[in-house]
């Protein structure tokens, strides 16, 4: 059983590294949404993800709309402050796709017009200066809430 996470338009490589090797360690698959805020070749994101990035399966699209025609909306959820439903509420099956916006705007309006009930949130205080977690901190929040969900399947 494997989980997809989605970076939107990602703009920071130390985000990404760290992400890529969560995803090295969970059996993770990783779809970047161009454009990035950096080259893959930045320094920064290959010492983040130290000896990872062979362990990760990165896939690379210019549209995530084209993403979502490829594999169908059902297996989508939208990872947003703007989401009504917390992400334990749902239950989450082999191969869905897990969005997450780019650090500095989140994820399009579009995106919410388009799909307000395929959106999910991570709780936190009401506080106006405490906006969000860290990108990579969210990813691991969910991603790990699926591999319980599944059991822990394929991990030790």
């Amino acid at each position: 059983m494997s989980f997809n996470v989605v970076l939107y338009e990602p703009e920071i490589p130390q985000n990404t590294g760290n992400i890529a090797r969560t995803c090295a360690a969970t059996g993770t698959n990783l779809y970047l949404i161009r454009p990035l805020g950096f080259s893959v070749d930045d320094k920064h994101l290959k010492r983040a993800g130290l000896d990872y990035w062979d362990l990760v399966k990165v896939f690379y699209y210019d549209s995530l709309f084209d993403l979502i025609e490829e594999k169908g909306i059902n297996r989508f959820f939208f990872v947003s402050t703007k989401g009504d439903k917390f992400y334990s509420e749902n239950a989450y099956e082999a191969d869905c796709f897990f969005v997450f916006g780019k650090e500095t705007a989140g994820l399009p309006q579009e995106i919410h017009d388009k799909y307000p009930n395929k959106r999910i949130k991570i709780p936190m205080v009401g506080h106006e200066r405490a906006r969000s977690l860290n990108l990579s901190n969210a990813v691991n929040i969910i991603i790990y809430e699926a591999l319980r969900q599944s059991g822990f399947n394929n991990l030790c």
